[in-house]
């Protein structure tokens, strides 16, 4: 049975919805009935993504109407550099120019580089972009249409909850949007606008592609995971359609959702790749065992 539309008439933007998390929910919008605008960085190397996008949202919508003629300005995409204090504001104000209104943000685009020498850019995208989107978001859906109200979701991370010896650039970004989504709850629930993140574990895009190509730390980073694999971005588009659905969650706000396989709770994580425990076959542990689970044969 196909999943009913939730979205129908919902107008959403996504920042970085051209590759990985934000665009596996762009993609998700549209199929559940939403006009979709997206922000991408812009210059030539994004012509394969955008065109690529297109064709995929294209396909999208004509699988739904089950014709090839599909209604005008069903998507667009807007380029820009979200480090930037105007870029949110003029995204948000094409979204309004070609939808009239705007209903759901997702604040998604961000960048995970590995030499702390690049803070500043980390920061700027991560952090200052997210905020100066938010801020154009809230405006709008508070301030400039009838009758106000939305959903503002924050692509956070689990690394918002822990340190990472070798993030220290990007971990208190991270943390800095799962505050900033608390602070806007509070601050625009008055004009019935929910904000809310979404925190992913280690999902496979293009950010990490070249690192878990390595099998070796590709099955280590597996073995942390309870559910046993690494997510996917498809993983983050259903919590980020409940999170923009008010029939769904009217009244979640100001809330973090760990999308992470429970990696970020999970005590496999301490204990390293153990072998699993033969089923019909339980194993009594010693105390020591218990305390030391190193010994232990638990996955």
């Amino acid at each position: 049975m196909a999943t009913p539309q939730l979205l129908v008439g919902k107008v959403c933007g996504i920042t970085g919805g051209l590759t990985g998390i934000g665009r596996a929910i762009a993609l998700d919008y549209l199929r559940h009935g939403a006009k979709v605008a997206v922000n991408h960085l812009g210059g030539p190397s994004d012509e394969s993504l955008v065109e690529a996008f297109h064709k995929d949202a294209q396909a999208v919508i004509s699988e739904l109407n089950n014709s090839n003629s599909t209604e005008a300005k069903q998507f667009i995409t807007v380029a820009g550099d979200i480090s930037k204090p105007e870029t949110g504001a003029d995204f948000v104000a094409k979204i309004v120019d070609a939808f009239g209104r705007l209903d759901v943000f997702v604040s998604n685009a961000g960048v995970c580089q590995i030499e702390p020498s690049l803070l500043s850019q980390t920061v700027n995208i991560n952090l200052c972009g997210a905020f100066y989107a938010t801020q154009a978001a809230g405006r709008q859906m508070a301030l400039h249409q009838t009758p106000a109200g939305g959903s503002i979701i924050g692509i956070s991370s689990i690394s918002a909850l822990v340190g990472g010896g070798q993030q220290c650039h990007y971990c208190p970004t991270k943390a800095g949007v799962l505050s900033l989504m608390q602070s806007t709850a509070v601050a625009l629930g008055k004009y019935n606008i929910r904000c809310n993140a979404l925190l992913p574990g280690t999902i496979r895009t293009q950010l990490n592609d070249a690192d878990m190509a390595d099998e070796k730390k590709r099955t280590y980073m597996e073995g942390r995971i309870p559910l046993g694999r690494l997510g996917q971005p498809k993983d983050l588009a259903g919590p980020a359609v409940f999170l923009a659905s008010e029939e769904l969650s009217g009244y979640v706000n100001g809330n973090a959702v760990d999308v992470s396989g429970a990696g970020s709770i999970s005590k496999v994580s301490s204990f390293g790749p153990k072998l699993p425990l033969e089923i019909g076959k339980p194993k009594t542990l010693t105390s020591v065992e218990v305390l030391e689970p190193e010994s232990s044969q638990i996955q």
